[in-house]
């Protein structure tokens, strides 16, 4: 969005979604859902997760049966000797999940994380990519 659109519109950071729901939880803290952007080009799709505060050691991404699993840990930043006055960054796990067509490259997944986004590359098989038929005069 350009600033000329967005001049006339507030803007508001919008808040962690934690996750709730019937299922039991296994560990304690708090769950979140990472926000995600999701876009296809030709040859893949791309996934682009928001999940601040996550460092890759603390990144896990498990593909099973289709089950695409992504999960993050954010690790407490407390420091002996440190007194908060306020304390608003909550530390806990994202969580998502994602159910894969028989369209994407399970082999070729690739993952990377760079200031708090996930980028995930989900390639098509070749039959999925599409391509342009040459017509011949006959």
């Amino acid at each position: 969005m350009s600033n000329t659109e967005n001049k006339d519109k507030n803007l508001v950071a919008k808040e962690k979604t934690e996750v709730s729901g019937p299922a039991e939880q296994t560990r304690p803290g708090r769950m979140y859902v990472p926000e995600v952007d999701i876009f296809e080009k030709d040859a893949d799709i791309v996934l682009l997760a928001d999940m601040p505060g996550v460092a890759a050691d603390d990144l896990e991404i498990d593909l099973r049966d289709n089950v695409l699993t992504i999960t993050g840990d954010v690790q407490p930043q407390e420091k002996e000797g440190q007194v908060y006055m306020a304390r608003e960054y909550g530390t806990g796990r994202y969580y998502r999940r994602f159910t894969l067509s028989n369209d994407i490259d399970q082999s070729k997944i690739q993952a990377s994380l760079k200031n708090g986004v996930m980028r995930l590359v989900l390639p098509k098989v070749e039959k999925a990519k599409p391509r342009k038929i040459e017509v011949h005069a006959a």
